[in-house]
């Protein structure tokens, strides 16, 4: 599957730091020490209603990471799936008479349109789960072989027994875990099973669903061992973040971790897991099940720039949960203009402290809102004394290098005043 195509980060002098991260499983923030070559996987979307302002939150949070490890010199390995097969998909596709392979690639495309407007960096590797049968097929084989398999009329399933670290991610007691299973896509109360947690690895064909010929049988994977089989293939044991959005934590990364402890007979699946908070709108968490989306799309369409939507969502700390409102946008395209001033001007306050400081905001776990702040302060002083004519540019380049922010030319100065569209 091919990602999409963004320009690389301007070149800054010197170089950052280590950036240290809020860790899921240790419940600390701690250092992420990458070798010469930091590897991440992120869990990317199911493609049948893309991009809400939730992706785009998550998404640009490990942006940021992304760039902070380049900025520090280290070559960056990044992984995304696309669940190009999966339930919520043929459900949408039902419901709406669309083929389910039309609206997947649809939504993809518009996901990858989205992400390069958004300055996203892209992965390395862009994986989708019907590319990636063959791995799933070789792990659940692993698994097999490891005796962590077994079958339930006809689907097979991975036993969590077999993994002794099993609840090491969240951290959650049995109650709270099979609670979630059964909100997030679990069965925990099929019979036949041995254990209610135990997840599904494949699938038997259902009547009218697609499927494939494999060793397994006809079917298709299921969730959890389809992103543990790219993880392995791609990165390998032991890669250094593996990221999503909070609602990943069980029974997602949970499960990718004890089916990757066990198929690879290792310790650990990642070293570090980090969540990315909820976006809500009008009292609840944006979803597609509630309906109350606000999509990065309607907004550029309506006129908003994709830095001033960028700008709205490094405002608040990739670990709150917070909502979405007509501030934000508000607030985030008067930075927008204030910034492309400032940028723009024949010269400025020194920038080289504004430099160091906006590295290490986001060195100290990701802190984009003190970031955004000090780049307000340096705008702010652009009319005062100790003027550089070299600043401006410099100041320019931190914005786009670490936030990630491409802003306007004088012209485009009207730009950025639309309303949230509503769905």
């Amino acid at each position: 599957m091919q990602a999409w195509s963004t320009v690389g980060p301007p070149a800054l002098p010197g170089a950052g730091g280590p950036v240290r991260v809020h860790d899921t499983a240790t419940d600390r923030v701690v250092p992420v020490a990458p070798g010469a070559q930091a590897r991440m996987y992120v869990c990317g979307i199911t493609p049948y209603d893309a991009t809400h302002l939730g992706h785009a939150f998550t998404y640009t949070t490990f942006d940021l990471l992304h760039r902070a490890w380049l900025d520090g010199g280290h070559a960056v390995r990044y992984v995304q799936n696309v669940t190009d097969v999966d339930d919520p998909l043929l459900e949408r596709a039902v419901a709406t008479g669309q083929d389910w392979r039309e609206l997947a690639v649809r939504e993809t495309a518009l996901f990858a349109d989205d992400m390069a407007a958004l300055q996203v960096l892209p992965p390395h590797d862009y994986v989708g789960a019907v590319e990636s049968m063959d791995l799933v097929v070789a792990t659940v084989q692993r698994l097999s072989e490891q005796g962590a398999v077994y079958r339930v009329d006809g689907d097979l399933y991975f036993s969590v027994a077999a993994d002794t670290r099993f609840g090491g991610v969240a951290s959650l007691d049995e109650a709270a875990m099979t609670a979630l299973a059964a909100q997030r896509g679990g069965d925990p109360s099929r019979p036949g099973k041995r254990h209610p947690l135990d997840p599904l690895l494949w699938q038997a064909a259902r009547p009218d669903e697609p499927a494939w010929d494999t060793a397994l049988g006809h079917g298709r994977p299921g969730w959890h061992v389809e992103c543990t089989a790219i993880a392995l293939d791609r990165l390998g044991m032991g890669f250094d973040v593996q990221g999503g959005g909070r609602d990943l934590v069980f029974p997602h990364h949970e499960m990718c971790a004890s089916i990757g402890h066990v198929a690879a007979a290792d310790w650990p699946f990642a070293r570090r897991y980090v969540h990315v908070g909820m976006v809500g709108l009008d009292g609840e968490k944006m979803s597609k099940s509630r309906g109350n989306l606000v999509f990065v799309s309607a907004l550029r369409a309506a006129g908003v720039p994709a830095g001033v939507i960028r700008l709205a969502l490094l405002g608040h700390h990739y670990r709150g949960d917070w909502e979405w409102t007509e501030d934000d946008l508000t607030r985030a395209r008067t930075r927008w203009l204030e910034w492309s001033e400032a940028v723009a001007a024949p010269a400025g306050p020194p920038a080289d402290a504004l430099l160091a400081d906006v590295r290490a905001a986001l060195a100290d776990d990701l802190d984009a809102p003190t970031a955004l702040g000090l780049v307000d302060e340096w705008a702010r002083r652009r009319h005062g004394s100790g003027r550089d004519r070299t600043a401006p540019a410099l100041a320019g380049r931190v914005v786009s290098a670490l936030l990630g922010v491409e802003l306007s030319a004088p012209a485009d100065a009207d730009a950025g005043s639309a309303r949230t569209p509503r769905r």
